[in-house]
């Protein structure tokens, strides 16, 4: 997500029902339950916080030779006024003074650092190492090598830039392999969707010439507007978006809700709750939009929120908070993509929320997100910064003089390098290649669940060293299909003349249930190429296929995603076309957290024929008629530099580790989305990087 991008943004339900549903009035009284897993995760969680809060002290850390007195964990309880400020200030992105970073932060991604900084560090600049090439690790060696330092990227990845963007592409930087049976087709492993609301991602596209396009969050007709035609598919109900905005109530007693909630849409039941919390730094109009208080007033706001829900699961918010059911707990839940993040931070997916409202457009990259790594990688090469790739990192040594002092100083250039960077090859020529880098500087972009693998020596300060330790990075996992037509744009007289050309009276077989379900008709359209699928996926396809004669009317969608309680979860449709290709890949699943956990226990090849049986339970079954055999599929989980798809916070640790995670350490800087409120989203690695290289300019 991932980054990143997106998985912040509920489903599609919260669109649909502020466009064509008006408040209805409801209760928040709840009704006690029986233990479940969730239940007993936010209790533990509750009980945790309760311990905490009778003032007992944290397991003081050793003493080390990188230690000062003031370093020392200090005692546990509830977030003190000064963390929920600094959390605040993170949210809308001010300084120590209350200022607004945003408008500095795009100039200097347009114009670059004051040229003066360099001279600090000798006529031909600071000498520093960037370790990481995601988007933070390549803006952040960007803006210092047009200033003039002398700069050096060392990446793991044998041959790809970009982190968490990643394009499943033909050519490429990467220099990638065919991934589909059309070769103009491409599909993002990563970041899909780029917020309109994010200036600095959204500058940074614009100033390096990148073609966008809108991402259609929700299904668009043909003149581009709305149609809410997608599939809500649950509890064996389907029902399309705008019907379910207009009369809720199959899919709602299908989960049993109280009857105050049977005839409102699980968005509105959501943003009856989340509005008071809203209320704390904005007002709402008589449109209903929301606009931000004055700054002053809009950051003790935020304050309130940080200080009040700070160490809040989304699921204790919703059961003490919001009063709310099992059973309402669950519609919601499925509906707005909060399930497998109950038992995670209320702050994480509020400010998710809160960053990104029903009304955002969203944007693509032509070509794929990866352009904007190419485009980079680009700028670099013609300032002369080498970006080597196939070196993981494995040790990181640093002097540290100066480490813990007032002003966080390290001497530079008098005594020789500051760090010293040990790195190995993954032995791709046949051979372990070590390699060491030295510098004045090194700003570290990895993960941390990643930096947990690299001995840094002497050793962090315990803050620094408990963040690293504690942070937590979540699951995210895709499974991508390719299609030789796009039938999701279908109507029902395109179906009848394409599966007439498969079989005579195909069409009526598959209207009626009569085609057969044993893997024959699996790419059986004269439109998909020939040998990709292969003799074990048809017999894998029909050992596992979901026997179900039902077959929904004709989809009719561009863009937009429909969503399910199969383990697909969320399915996503292209939003535009492939110029010169009459085909598609559909994004068949996305899924998170536990969800995609599931996922993962899978080889890759035998998640294909899993999710194309969850799309024809969803779609219908005819829609194999079009699959190519091709696929793609990527878990963060389990991905070798990424070590999880992004941060995502447990209650209690915006306050306790996030001023953490930015702050420097002698000649260590540290950049990357989850050193920014904005985990899992470029902005948020955007922010990291001009933030480091600031900092990095001035020492």
């Amino acid at each position: 997500m991932a980054p990143h991008e997106d998985r912040h943004t509920t489903g599609h339900t919260a669109e649909v029902t502020t466009e064509l549903t008006a408040h209805r009035t409801a209760g928040t009284a709840g009704t006690a339950a029986p233990l479940s897993r969730r239940r007993f995760a936010a209790g533990t969680t509750t009980a945790a916080a309760a311990v905490a809060g009778l003032g007992a002290a944290a397991p003081a850390a050793p003493p080390s030779r990188a230690s000062s007195p003031g370093d020392s964990p200090g005692p546990a309880g509830a977030a003190d006024r000064q963390a929920c400020l600094a959390v605040a200030r993170a949210i809308l992105l001010l300084d120590e003074d209350g200022s607004e970073l945003t408008p500095r932060y795009e100039r200097i991604l347009r114009d670059g650092l004051p040229r003066s900084g360099a001279a600090r560090g000798g006529a031909s600049g600071k000498k520093v190492l960037v370790v990481g090439a995601g988007p933070a690790g390549l803006v952040t060696a960007l803006l210092l090598g047009r200033a003039g330092h002398r700069v050096t990227v060392v990446e793991a990845n044998g041959n790809r830039a970009g982190g968490r963007i990643k394009t499943f592409r033909t050519g490429g930087h990467e220099g990638a392999e065919q991934p589909f049976a059309d070769p103009r087709q491409y599909a993002e492993a990563g970041a899909m969707r780029i917020p309109g609301s994010h200036p600095l991602v959204m500058g940074l596209i614009d100033e390096l010439g990148l073609r966008r396009r809108r991402f259609h969050l929700v299904d668009v007709d043909a003149d581009g507007r709305p149609a809410y035609r997608t599939w809500i598919n649950v509890n064996g109900v389907r029902v399309r978006r705008a019907d379910y905005a207009k009369d809720p109530r199959a899919v709602n007693r299908s989960f049993g809700v109280p009857e105050k909630y049977r005839d409102v849409p699980a968005a509105v039941i959501l943003g009856r709750v989340l509005d008071p919390v809203r209320d704390e730094y904005s007002t709402a109009g008589p449109d209903g939009k929301r606009v931000n208080k004055p700054l002053p007033e809009c950051l003790e706001g935020w304050a309130r929120v940080v200080e009040r829900f700070g160490g809040w699961s989304m699921h204790r918010f919703l059961t003490e908070h919001a009063g709310f059911d099992e059973r309402t707990i669950d519609l919601i839940g499925t509906l707005e993509n909060l399930t497998s993040r109950l038992p995670l931070s209320f702050l994480h997916s509020f400010i998710g929320w809160s960053l990104i409202n029903p009304g955002t457009a969203f944007w693509e990259l032509r070509g794929g997100t990866a352009t904007l790594a190419d485009a980079l990688l680009k700028e670099l090469g013609g300032l002369k910064v080498p970006v080597r790739f196939d070196r993981r990192a494995t040790r990181v040594e640093y002097r540290g003089e100066g480490r813990n002092g007032s002003d966080g100083t390290a001497h530079v250039g008098a005594d020789g390098p500051a760090v010293w960077i040990d790195t190995v090859s993954e032995g791709r020529d046949g051979a372990v290649v070590r390699e060491q880098f030295t510098g004045d500087f090194a700003v570290l972009t990895v993960p941390f669940s990643g930096l947990r693998q690299v001995q840094i020596a002497p050793p962090l300060s315990y803050g620094k060293r408990r963040a690293v330790t504690e942070l937590h990075y979540d699951s995210a996992t895709k499974v991508l299909l390719e299609f030789s037509r796009r039938w999701w744009e279908f109507g029902e007289a395109d179906w009848k003349r394409e599966l007439e050309r498969v079989r005579p009276g195909l069409y009526d077989a598959y209207r009626l249930g009569r085609a057969p379900d044993d893997g024959s008709l699996l790419g059986a359209h004269p439109s998909v190429p020939r040998g990709h699928i292969s003799e074990s996926q048809r017999v894998h396809y029909t050992a596992c296929r979901w026997i179900s004669r039902d077959q929904p009317e004709a989809a009719g969608v561009t863009g937009g995603g429909s969503v399910c309680d199969n383990p697909n979860r969320f399915m996503f449709n292209p939003s535009h076309r492939v110029e010169g290709s009459e085909g598609g890949v559909l994004l068949a699943s996305y899924s998170w957290a536990d969800d995609a956990r599931r996922w993962d226990c899978l080889e890759d090849d035998a998640r294909y024929p899993y999710a194309l049986r969850g799309v024809q339970q969803v779609y219908g079954q005819r829609v194999e008629v079009f699959y190519t055999g091709a696929g793609r599929t990527q878990s963060w989980q389990r991905d070798p530099y990424a070590y999880g798809e992004a941060a995502v916070l447990l209650p209690g640790q915006h306050t306790e580790l996030f001023p953490l995670l930015g702050r420097r350490e002698g000649p260590l800087f540290f950049a990357g989305d989850h050193t920014s409120i904005r985990t899992a989203w470029i902005e948020g690695a955007l922010e990291s990087a001009v933030r480091a290289a600031l900092e990095v300019h001035r020492a």
